[in-house]
C-alpha cells in the first residue's frame, strides 16, 4: 500500500519545565484525528524501536518514562487517513504491537523497514515533549 506524506507538516518539539518528578518523553496528538505512534531509541549499545501508541485527537501520551537517557530519539506516525509524519532513519517495526530490538536486517528478520524523524533533546534534557500538528495549523498549540 502507497501512503501519501502529509505536505508541510509541522512537529513542534520543545523540553517541558515540570517538575523533576515527571521526567518523561511525550507525544501530543494536535490533529483532527487519531495517529499510531512508534519510537525508537538507543541505550549508547543497541537499538530499541516500539509501538503502536494510538492517540486521538488533542491528547497526550508518555511514550518512555523518566529522565531521558539519550540526547537523541526517533519517532514515527501515521494518521487514518494514510499520512505520514516520517524521515530518513530507518528502524524496523510491524503492524502490530511490537518491541523490537535492533534496527539491521528488518526484512530478513520478517520485519518491515520504516522511516523516523529524529528529535534532538539536547545534552542535558531531563523531559522533552513532542507536539505533532496538522499542516493547516489549526491544532491547539
Amino acid at each position: 500500500m502507497i501512503r501519501r506524506v502529509l505536505p508541510l507538516v509541522m512537529i513542534s518539539c520543545f523540553s517541558c519545565g515540570v517538575t523533576p518528578a515527571q521526567a518523561d518523553f511525550r507525544l501530543c496528538n494536535n490533529t483532527a484525528g487519531r495517529v499510531s505512534v512508534a519510537i525508537a531509541y538507543t541505550d549508547g549499545h543497541s537499538w530499541l524501536s516500539e509501538g503502536w501508541w494510538n492517540l486521538r485527537p488533542s491528547a497526550c501520551e508518555t511514550l518512555l518514562r523518566g529522565p531521558l537517557a539519550a540526547q537523541y530519539y526517533y519517532v514515527y506516525a501515521m494518521d487514518e487517513r494514510g499520512g505520514e509524519w516520517k524521515g530518513k532513519s530507518f528502524m524496523c517495526t510491524r503492524d502490530r504491537e511490537f518491541r523490537i530490538d535492533g534496527r539491521e536486517d528488518c526484512f530478513a528478520r520478517g520485519f518491515d523497514r520504516t522511516g523516523f524523524f529524529e528529535i534532538d533533546t539536547g545534552r542535558d534534557a531531563r523531559n522533552w515533549t513532542v507536539q505533532l500538528t496538522d499542516p493547516s495549523g489549526s491544532a491547539a498549540q
